[in-house]
């Protein structure tokens, strides 16, 4: 509930907060999560000027957001999104940075087919595109790919309960629109606000029973708050992977590290080598094509990207060796080692090759694009 000042006097509301979090980096004070959870509603809700707004956020993130802080923006944001249950007992959260991917091209966008060929109902969420990066993002290359990407939200969660298809896309603009109706402000703004931080944490489709938040990291002090908001948003556990440009699988030719909660608890940290689940090589990810790239290696054409990124990940549905197949095996291992469905992750590792090699994911994803 809003407090009185908020509901009455938005922009005096605003202004109160403004002063306190912009006074600098020695004088600014932290102010508490329902003063932040009261103006970020403010803003979703249209009430308050667009720069106040672009002040606001990038004063929190200037003094560096609290722990409470970040989580007034995620109770703000969830109050203005949706929620649906579906049909099954337990449901996998895909979230990766919604800002997408420049460097590689990203398999993951594949990885609930795989998730569902091997009895994981999965869903992932994202949106077309929005900065800092402005990559490829999960929408682009689905799309590329054939799927549908603008589902109503009580339709992806039908397409979970189907034992046909057993995964999902759903789009920002259809389960938060008016979060998603901020992507020109946060264009503007430029720097990344705590918006980022929490929008992939709102988990869209819930499990009847039990739902499992897959995310992903580059920064060292991100494992400890996105376990903080993902316990905050209701994430019955929680593996978050120090991945490939911030996504949920690692670095295919060296060693890495994740995080993971279960029952709500406290997060440990996990050493992963790749070499373990029989995956050796010289690349970390599906590199780009050169021609699609700048001379520092970054994408200059996201369509071109999205398409190359569908075609390898189909092709790997289909066994294609090669790096995306490889991606799509270290992410599946992982989601079902997390999920203690095997005890190692080499026995994790054969199971998700088989449902690459035996064609059961490529079926799942064609009957999820078939409707």
């Amino acid at each position: 509930m809003s407090s009185p000042a908020a509901a009455s006097e938005p922009a005096r509301f605003m202004r109160s907060l403004i002063q306190r979090i912009a006074t600098g980096p020695e004088l600014s004070k932290d102010i508490s999560l329902e003063e932040v959870r009261d103006g970020m509603s403010l803003i979703l809700n249209g009430q308050v000027d667009p720069v106040q707004a672009g002040v606001f956020l990038i004063a929190l993130r200037m003094k560096r957001e609290t722990d409470d802080e970040n989580r007034g923006i995620l109770e703000a944001v969830r109050a203005a999104s949706q929620t649906v249950t579906a049909a099954v007992d337990e449901v996998v959260d895909i979230a990766e940075p919604y800002d997408g991917f420049n460097r590689t091209l990203p398999a993951s966008p594949f990885l609930p087919a795989v998730l569902a060929a091997l009895d994981l109902p999965a869903v992932s969420h994202g949106l077309e595109a929005v900065g800092p990066k402005f990559g490829v993002t999960h929408r682009q290359v689905l799309r590329a790919a054939g799927a549908p990407v603008d589902l109503p939200l009580e339709q992806a969660a039908k397409r979970l309960g189907d034992p046909n298809i057993g995964w999902a896309y759903v789009d920002q603009s259809v389960f938060a629109p008016k979060l998603h109706a901020l992507v020109g402000l946060r264009t503007l703004i430029v720097k990344r606000p705590a918006i980022t931080t929490v929008e992939n944490l709102l988990g869209p489709i819930r499990g009847r029973l039990n739902t499992h938040l897959i995310t992903g990291y580059v920064h060292k002090p991100y494992p400890r708050i996105y376990a903080l908001l993902a316990r905050h948003s209701g994430f019955d556990s929680a593996l978050i992977v120090r991945g490939v440009e911030g996504g949920v699988v690692p670095s295919l030719r060296q060693s890495g590290q994740a995080f993971f909660y279960h029952e709500h608890g406290k997060e440990q940290a996990l050493d992963i080598d790749p070499a373990a689940l029989g995956i050796e090589a010289s690349v970390r990810a599906a590199p780009l094509p050169a021609e699609l790239t700048n001379e520092e290696g970054v994408a200059v054409d996201t369509a071109a990207v999205a398409a190359a990124a569908a075609a390898a990940g189909l092709a790997a549905l289909a066994g294609q060796p090669g790096p995306s197949r490889d991606s799509l095996i270290y992410g599946a291992a992982l989601c079902l080692w997390h999920l203690r469905r095997y005890a190692s992750l080499a026995e994790v590792a054969t199971a998700a090759r088989a449902a690459l090699d035996s064609g059961r994911a490529l079926a799942r994803f064609k009957a999820f694009s078939a409707g």
